[in-house]
């Protein structure tokens, strides 16, 4: 990697670990170029705001989440597994997620790359099934998924006094539908 793609990947990463922990609304530009190890003005050359750089680390998530997905589908891990893997992805980034669909409201940027990068999700998993499933039957599960996992992620069950039993065996479920055929 270059250095210059070296200081971008840093912004990212101080970015990822700000918002992890303060939320987006919580930390500034500044906050992130110092975390990087670089002066406030650097962020500017390569972000134009803090907006574009949590776009950045969405994307950033969301390839990591894909490739923790690749990665046990290869290992052939079963449904629960799976399911249990993408809670604890989601719970890892609590307050980065809470600023995600608080964005994805607010935010016209923030709402057309959470839709890019759900249609993404559905055309990887579409092409992986190979066309098996309309892209209406893939975005339908996927947003049930994503709903399910950060509900359990966050503890809405419990906080409910419900078992979490039931959802975790209806992303299971979810998941088994995606996989059809396919495995």
């Amino acid at each position: 990697m270059t250095a210059r793609g070296d200081t971008r990947e840093k912004l990212i990463a101080a970015a990822a670990a700000e918002f992890g922990e303060q939320g987006f609304g919580g930390t500034d530009t500044n906050r992130i170029a110092r975390r990087a190890g670089f002066a406030p003005q650097t962020f500017y050359r390569w972000f134009k705001d803090k907006t574009e750089i949590f776009i950045a680390v969405y994307r950033a998530w969301e390839d990591e989440e894909a490739e923790l997905m690749r990665s046990l589908r290869r290992q052939g891990a079963g449904e629960a597994d799976v399911a249990e893997a993408a809670v604890a992805h989601h719970r890892k980034s609590l307050m980065f997620r809470r600023s995600l669909r608080r964005l994805s409201l607010e935010d016209p940027q923030v709402r057309a790359a959470r839709a890019q990068s759900r249609l993404r999700q559905v055309e990887a998993i579409r092409a992986w099934r190979n066309g098996a499933l309309s892209a209406e039957t893939v975005a339908t599960t996927l947003l049930e998924l994503e709903r399910l996992s950060d509900a359990l992620a966050e503890g809405e069950f419990l906080d409910m006094g419900l078992s979490e039993t039931a959802a975790r065996q209806r992303l299971a479920a979810l998941l088994a539908e995606l996989r059809g055929a396919a495995d």
